[in-house]
C-alpha cells in the first residue's frame, strides 16, 4: 500500500512538472497550428496522438542512450562493443488512439525498453478499461464497438475474452475459498439495478452477505447472482 501511494505521488509530481513546462503560450501555439492545418485535437491523427508519439519516441531514445551508456553519435561509443542498429516501427493502442512509434534497436539485441516493453501492443489503462466495461455488464461485442468508436482501438473479441477470463478465474478462486464455521453476525442486503440482458433492459437484484467473524473482522460471503425481483431466491451462497 505504501509503495502504491508513493508511486502515485511520484506520478503526480512528474505530471505537475510537465504541466509547468507547457506554458499557456506553448499550448495556444500548438492549438493554433492544429487549427491552421485542419488537425483535430483528439482522434487517431489528432494533436494529442502526435504529442504522445513524440514523447514515446523521445523516451525510447533516452532509454537506449542509458542502456548503451552514451548519447547518439558520441565518440564514447567507438569500440564500446554495442551500438544503435536502426529502428523498428510498430503501432500501439493508447487511450488517445493508435500510435505508430519507432523503437530503436542495438546490435547486441540486449535493449529492453521500459516505456513500451517488447511485444506490448497496448499502453495505459486499456486492460483496466476493458475490465471496467465488462463489470458494467457490457458484452465483448459492445466493448469491441465502444473501444473502436471512442478511442480508435481495434481490440478483437478474442483479446477482450482473454482479458476478462482473468477476472473469471479470480472469481472462481474466491468462490472456492474456505469459510469459517461460525460467523456470529451476518448482514444480508440487496440492491436493484437496471441492466441490459440479451438486448432487453430488466430490473434485477444483486445480493450481498457480509459476515463478522469472532475477531470482529468483516468478510464478504456471497456473490449471489442477479435475479429478477419476482424470482424466488434460495438465499445468498456462502
Amino acid at each position: 500500500m505504501t509503495r502504491n501511494i508513493s508511486s502515485r505521488r511520484d506520478d503526480e509530481t512528474a505530471a505537475a512538472r510537465l504541466t509547468g513546462a507547457l506554458s499557456t503560450a506553448t499550448i495556444d501555439a500548438l492549438l493554433a497550428d492544429a487549427k491552421a492545418t485542419g488537425t483535430p485535437v483528439d482522434g487517431a491523427n489528432g494533436l494529442l496522438n502526435q504529442m504522445t508519439k513524440a514523447v514515446l519516441d523521445r523516451t525510447l531514445q533516452v532509454e537506449m542512450s542509458d542502456h548503451l551508456g552514451y548519447e547518439h553519435g558520441a565518440p564514447e561509443g567507438r569500440g564500446s562493443g554495442n551500438s544503435r542498429n536502426g529502428l523498428t516501427r510498430k503501432t500501439v493502442s493508447t487511450l488517445s488512439g493508435p500510435v505508430q512509434i519507432e523503437v530503436p534497436r542495438d546490435r547486441n539485441g540486449t535493449f529492453e525498453p521500459t516505456i513500451v516493453p517488447k511485444r506490448a501492443r497496448r499502453l495505459g489503462n486499456i486492460d483496466d478499461m476493458i475490465l471496467s466495461l465488462y463489470s458494467r455488464g457490457m458484452t465483448t461485442r459492445d466493448i469491441e464497438a465502444h473501444l473502436l468508436e471512442i478511442y480508435g482501438v481495434n481490440a478483437s473479441r478474442e483479446l477482450i475474452s482473454n482479458i476478462t477470463d482473468v477476472v473469471v478465474d479470480e472469481i472462481k478462486l474466491w468462490q472456492s475459498r474456505p469459510l469459517d464455521e461460525v460467523y456470529p453476525i451476518l448482514y444480508i442486503d440487496g440492491i436493484r439495478v437496471r441492466i441490459k440482458d440479451n438486448g432487453v433492459v430488466t430490473t434485477k437484484v444483486a445480493y450481498l452477505a457480509i459476515g463478522v467473524d469472532v475477531d470482529g473482522r468483516k468478510h464478504s460471503l456471497s456473490d449471489a447472482g442477479s435475479r429478477t425481483p419476482r424470482e424466488p431466491s434460495s438465499g445468498p451462497r456462502s
